[in-house]
Protein backbone atom coordinates (compact mmCIF):
# COMPACT_ATOMS: atom_id res chain seq x y z
CA UNK A 1 0.00 0.00 0.00
CA UNK A 2 1.12 3.42 -0.75
CA UNK A 3 1.36 5.36 2.24
CA UNK A 4 0.98 8.56 0.68
CA UNK A 5 -2.50 7.26 -0.90
CA UNK A 6 -5.78 9.13 -0.10
CA UNK A 7 -7.55 6.47 -2.88
CA UNK A 8 -11.49 6.44 -1.13
CA UNK A 9 -10.69 8.01 1.62
CA UNK A 10 -13.85 10.39 3.06
CA UNK A 11 -12.22 14.00 3.56
CA UNK A 12 -14.28 17.37 4.39
CA UNK A 13 -12.10 20.25 3.64
CA UNK A 14 -13.77 23.54 5.36
CA UNK A 15 -13.05 27.01 3.55
CA UNK A 16 -12.89 24.94 0.41
CA UNK A 17 -14.31 27.22 -2.25
CA UNK A 18 -11.47 29.31 -2.75
CA UNK A 19 -7.44 29.37 -1.78
CA UNK A 20 -5.97 26.88 0.19
CA UNK A 21 -8.94 25.13 0.89
CA UNK A 22 -9.93 24.92 -2.91
CA UNK A 23 -6.65 23.59 -4.22
CA UNK A 24 -6.19 21.11 -1.47
CA UNK A 25 -9.69 19.89 -2.18
CA UNK A 26 -8.89 19.55 -6.03
CA UNK A 27 -5.53 17.66 -5.46
CA UNK A 28 -7.20 15.56 -2.86
CA UNK A 29 -9.72 14.52 -5.33
CA UNK A 30 -7.16 14.06 -7.94
CA UNK A 31 -5.58 11.17 -6.00
CA UNK A 32 -8.78 8.86 -5.24
CA UNK A 33 -10.20 10.88 -2.22
CA UNK A 34 -13.97 11.57 -1.98
CA UNK A 35 -14.14 15.02 -0.91
CA UNK A 36 -16.62 17.14 0.73
CA UNK A 37 -16.16 20.86 0.10
CA UNK A 38 -17.71 22.99 2.62
CA UNK A 39 -17.77 26.80 2.46
CA UNK A 40 -20.51 29.51 3.23
CA UNK A 41 -19.94 31.05 -0.76
CA UNK A 42 -22.30 28.55 -2.77
CA UNK A 43 -21.81 29.54 -5.65
CA UNK A 44 -17.68 29.08 -5.61
CA UNK A 45 -18.18 25.88 -3.71
CA UNK A 46 -20.60 24.16 -6.61
CA UNK A 47 -17.68 25.62 -9.02
CA UNK A 48 -14.94 24.17 -7.41
CA UNK A 49 -17.11 20.60 -6.90
CA UNK A 50 -18.28 21.14 -10.40
CA UNK A 51 -14.41 20.95 -11.51
CA UNK A 52 -13.51 17.94 -9.41
CA UNK A 53 -15.72 16.08 -11.19
CA UNK A 54 -15.01 16.91 -14.61
CA UNK A 55 -11.57 15.57 -14.14
CA UNK A 56 -13.10 12.11 -12.84
CA UNK A 57 -13.29 12.77 -9.09
CA UNK A 58 -15.44 12.63 -6.09
CA UNK A 59 -16.98 15.24 -4.77
CA UNK A 60 -19.65 16.95 -2.73
CA UNK A 61 -20.66 20.65 -1.72
CA UNK A 62 -22.41 21.13 1.52
CA UNK A 63 -22.66 25.02 2.71
CA UNK A 64 -21.53 25.60 6.06
CA UNK A 65 -21.06 28.17 8.72
CA UNK A 66 -18.62 26.56 11.25
CA UNK A 67 -19.37 28.83 13.56
CA UNK A 68 -23.39 27.73 13.86
CA UNK A 69 -22.74 23.77 15.60
CA UNK A 70 -26.40 22.61 13.51
CA UNK A 71 -23.92 23.20 10.27
CA UNK A 72 -20.79 21.45 11.10
CA UNK A 73 -23.49 18.32 12.59
CA UNK A 74 -25.32 18.19 9.26
CA UNK A 75 -21.73 18.43 7.04
CA UNK A 76 -20.08 15.87 9.32
CA UNK A 77 -23.33 13.65 8.60
CA UNK A 78 -23.72 14.48 5.13
CA UNK A 79 -19.65 13.30 4.55
CA UNK A 80 -20.70 10.07 6.46
CA UNK A 81 -23.84 9.90 4.06
CA UNK A 82 -22.33 10.38 0.92
CA UNK A 83 -19.50 8.42 1.22
CA UNK A 84 -19.39 5.89 3.81
CA UNK A 85 -17.67 7.35 6.77
CA UNK A 86 -15.11 9.70 8.01
CA UNK A 87 -11.39 9.24 6.87
CA UNK A 88 -9.75 12.86 7.29
CA UNK A 89 -10.26 16.67 7.92
CA UNK A 90 -8.60 19.65 6.30
CA UNK A 91 -10.27 22.34 8.83
CA UNK A 92 -8.93 25.03 6.91
CA UNK A 93 -11.92 28.19 6.87
CA UNK A 94 -11.32 31.27 9.10
CA UNK A 95 -11.37 34.88 8.78
CA UNK A 96 -8.63 37.01 8.40
CA UNK A 97 -7.42 39.96 10.92
CA UNK A 98 -9.91 42.79 11.25
CA UNK A 99 -7.23 45.16 10.18
CA UNK A 100 -7.25 45.84 6.72
CA UNK A 101 -7.06 48.14 3.66
CA UNK A 102 -10.68 48.53 3.50
CA UNK A 103 -10.97 48.42 7.87
CA UNK A 104 -7.66 50.95 8.54
CA UNK A 105 -5.40 49.22 11.31
CA UNK A 106 -6.33 48.97 14.56
CA UNK A 107 -4.25 48.06 17.73
CA UNK A 108 -5.29 46.19 20.31
CA UNK A 109 -7.60 48.45 22.15
CA UNK A 110 -8.97 49.91 19.20
CA UNK A 111 -10.82 46.93 17.81
CA UNK A 112 -14.41 46.48 18.00
CA UNK A 113 -15.24 44.23 20.78
CA UNK A 114 -17.58 42.64 17.99
CA UNK A 115 -14.57 42.13 15.75
CA UNK A 116 -13.19 40.40 18.36
CA UNK A 117 -16.23 38.00 19.29
CA UNK A 118 -16.02 36.90 15.60
CA UNK A 119 -12.64 36.00 15.26
CA UNK A 120 -13.01 34.33 18.47
CA UNK A 121 -16.43 32.47 16.84
CA UNK A 122 -15.42 31.46 13.57
CA UNK A 123 -11.07 30.74 14.33
CA UNK A 124 -11.70 28.85 17.08
CA UNK A 125 -15.11 27.72 18.18
CA UNK A 126 -15.58 26.72 14.45
CA UNK A 127 -12.43 24.78 14.80
CA UNK A 128 -13.76 23.21 17.89
CA UNK A 129 -16.69 22.65 16.72
CA UNK A 130 -15.47 20.38 13.60
CA UNK A 131 -13.66 18.53 15.95
CA UNK A 132 -16.21 17.93 18.08
CA UNK A 133 -18.11 16.14 15.71
CA UNK A 134 -15.65 15.15 13.05
CA UNK A 135 -13.42 13.01 15.59
CA UNK A 136 -16.61 10.42 16.59
CA UNK A 137 -17.06 9.95 13.01
CA UNK A 138 -14.05 8.96 12.61
CA UNK A 139 -13.85 6.93 15.50
CA UNK A 140 -16.46 5.18 14.25
CA UNK A 141 -14.58 4.57 10.95
CA UNK A 142 -11.76 2.68 13.05
CA UNK A 143 -9.79 5.84 13.03
CA UNK A 144 -8.55 9.04 11.12
CA UNK A 145 -6.38 11.96 10.41
CA UNK A 146 -7.18 16.40 11.19
CA UNK A 147 -5.32 19.45 10.07
CA UNK A 148 -6.29 22.38 11.41
CA UNK A 149 -5.13 25.51 10.01
CA UNK A 150 -3.84 28.05 12.02
CA UNK A 151 -1.11 30.72 11.43
CA UNK A 152 2.68 32.17 10.93
CA UNK A 153 1.35 34.21 13.48
CA UNK A 154 -0.32 31.60 15.71
CA UNK A 155 3.44 31.60 16.87
CA UNK A 156 4.74 35.28 16.74
CA UNK A 157 3.08 38.35 16.92
CA UNK A 158 2.53 41.21 14.14
CA UNK A 159 1.67 44.71 14.67
CA UNK A 160 -2.60 45.72 14.81
CA UNK A 161 -3.71 41.92 14.38
CA UNK A 162 -4.70 41.26 18.07
CA UNK A 163 -7.94 39.23 17.26
CA UNK A 164 -6.36 37.20 14.32
CA UNK A 165 -2.83 36.46 16.70
CA UNK A 166 -5.09 35.24 19.28
CA UNK A 167 -7.38 33.35 17.63
CA UNK A 168 -4.58 31.07 15.87
CA UNK A 169 -2.42 30.95 18.93
CA UNK A 170 -5.65 29.12 20.46
CA UNK A 171 -6.18 26.71 17.69
CA UNK A 172 -3.07 25.07 17.91
CA UNK A 173 -3.92 24.91 21.61
CA UNK A 174 -7.10 23.27 20.38
CA UNK A 175 -4.90 20.98 18.23
CA UNK A 176 -2.53 19.98 20.91
CA UNK A 177 -5.56 19.05 23.42
CA UNK A 178 -7.15 17.17 20.57
CA UNK A 179 -4.17 14.88 20.05
CA UNK A 180 -3.41 14.24 23.39
CA UNK A 181 -7.20 13.36 23.97
CA UNK A 182 -7.20 10.54 21.10
CA UNK A 183 -3.46 9.73 20.90
CA UNK A 184 -4.49 6.01 21.37
CA UNK A 185 -7.36 5.95 19.73
CA UNK A 186 -6.44 6.13 16.24
CA UNK A 187 -7.27 9.47 16.02
CA UNK A 188 -4.01 12.41 15.05
CA UNK A 189 -4.49 15.90 14.70
CA UNK A 190 -2.16 18.28 13.88
CA UNK A 191 -2.08 21.96 12.74
CA UNK A 192 -0.15 23.89 9.60
CA UNK A 193 1.09 27.00 10.09
CA UNK A 194 1.10 28.95 6.83
CA UNK A 195 3.12 32.09 6.09
CA UNK A 196 2.00 34.67 3.43
CA UNK A 197 -0.20 33.09 0.99
CA UNK A 198 -1.48 34.22 -2.30
CA UNK A 199 -5.21 33.94 -1.65
CA UNK A 200 -7.67 35.77 -2.16
CA UNK A 201 -7.77 36.85 1.73
CA UNK A 202 -4.49 37.54 1.56
CA UNK A 203 -5.61 40.07 -1.42
CA UNK A 204 -8.38 41.59 0.59
CA UNK A 205 -6.12 42.43 3.17
CA UNK A 206 -4.49 44.71 1.51
CA UNK A 207 -6.69 45.70 -0.78
CA UNK A 208 -4.45 44.91 -4.02
CA UNK A 209 -1.91 47.82 -3.01
CA UNK A 210 1.42 47.11 -5.04
CA UNK A 211 3.05 48.58 -1.88
CA UNK A 212 1.59 46.83 0.76
CA UNK A 213 1.78 43.38 -1.02
CA UNK A 214 5.60 44.04 -1.82
CA UNK A 215 5.96 44.81 2.28
CA UNK A 216 4.42 40.99 2.68
CA UNK A 217 6.61 39.51 0.36
CA UNK A 218 9.87 41.30 1.89
CA UNK A 219 8.65 39.51 5.75
CA UNK A 220 9.36 36.46 4.12
CA UNK A 221 12.99 35.27 4.15
CA UNK A 222 12.25 33.24 1.17
CA UNK A 223 11.62 36.63 -0.86
CA UNK A 224 8.17 35.58 -2.02
CA UNK A 225 4.74 34.96 -1.38
CA UNK A 226 3.78 31.75 -0.80
CA UNK A 227 1.40 29.58 -3.58
CA UNK A 228 -1.96 27.89 -2.18
CA UNK A 229 -0.68 24.20 -3.49
CA UNK A 230 2.37 24.48 -1.33
CA UNK A 231 0.35 24.86 1.97
CA UNK A 232 -2.28 21.87 0.48
CA UNK A 233 0.55 19.51 -0.71
CA UNK A 234 1.56 19.71 3.23
CA UNK A 235 -1.80 19.55 4.44
CA UNK A 236 -2.70 16.26 1.99
CA UNK A 237 0.64 14.85 3.34
CA UNK A 238 -0.38 15.23 7.21
CA UNK A 239 -3.73 13.22 6.39
CA UNK A 240 -1.41 10.42 4.79
CA UNK A 241 -0.37 7.11 6.74
CA UNK A 242 3.29 8.93 5.65
CA UNK A 243 2.59 11.21 8.66
CA UNK A 244 1.61 8.30 10.92
CA UNK A 245 4.24 9.31 14.13
CA UNK A 246 2.74 12.99 13.72
CA UNK A 247 0.59 14.50 16.16
CA UNK A 248 0.22 17.28 18.12
CA UNK A 249 2.33 18.43 15.36
CA UNK A 250 2.51 22.70 14.51
CA UNK A 251 4.05 22.90 11.02
CA UNK A 252 5.42 25.73 9.76
CA UNK A 253 5.43 26.41 6.08
CA UNK A 254 5.77 30.05 6.10
CA UNK A 255 9.15 30.65 3.56
CA UNK A 256 10.85 31.16 7.17
CA UNK A 257 9.04 33.93 8.01
CA UNK A 258 9.01 32.77 12.13
CA UNK A 259 12.88 31.52 11.57
CA UNK A 260 13.71 35.21 12.35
Amino acid sequence: MNMNDLNERSIIVTGGASGIGAEAARRAAARGARVTVADLSVEAGQAVVAAIRADGGEAQFVRTDISVEDDVRRLVEEAVAAYGGLDGAFNNAGLPPFSSARNGMHPLAGLPAEAVTRSLQVNVLGCFLCLKYEIPAMLASGGGAIVNTSSANGLVAIPFSADYIAAKHAVIGLTKAAATDYATQGIRVNAILPGIIRTPMMLTATGGDAEAVDSFRKAMPIDRLGEPGEIAEVALYLLTDSASLMTGASVSVDGGQTAV
